[in-house]
């Protein structure tokens, strides 16, 4: 299940056979403990914001040597990590500019009454 691998749970399951339920259960019990599993695909698209989310937290004490091995052991690219981080930081201020857009819309509402 582990990445750069990522077999899908079905298909591992015909090829180990261990129950579908079985490894979900496992890689469950894996996330829990902050083991970066994602979705099935091999590719980035099946990853899901949690898995995003460990891999920007992982790599973020990483040099670049050691981020190029990450990177590469997990199937995805530093600029990948770099986009995610990214998505993150923006995440953690939707308040902030929800705010500035809130008050920017009241001003212009009070000018065109005003008006």
């Amino acid at each position: 299940m582990l990445p750069p691998n990522s077999i899908p749970l079905n298909r591992l399951s015909v090829e180990e056979g261990i129950s579908r339920g079985t490894l979900a259960k496992w890689r469950a019990v894996a996330r829990a403990k902050g083991k970066l599993l994602p979705e099935a695909d091999a590719n980035v698209e099946g990853w899901t914001s949690r898995d995003k989310l460990a891999a920007v937290i992982e790599a973020a004490a990483l040099n670049e040597t050691e981020l190029g091995d990450y990177c590469r052991c997990r199937g995805i690219f530093p600029e990948q990590i770099s986009l995610w981080r990214e998505a993150c930081e923006m995440a953690n201020d939707w308040d902030r500019t929800a705010s500035a857009r809130i008050a920017r819309e009241t001003k212009d509402d009070r000018k065109r009454i005003q008006q």
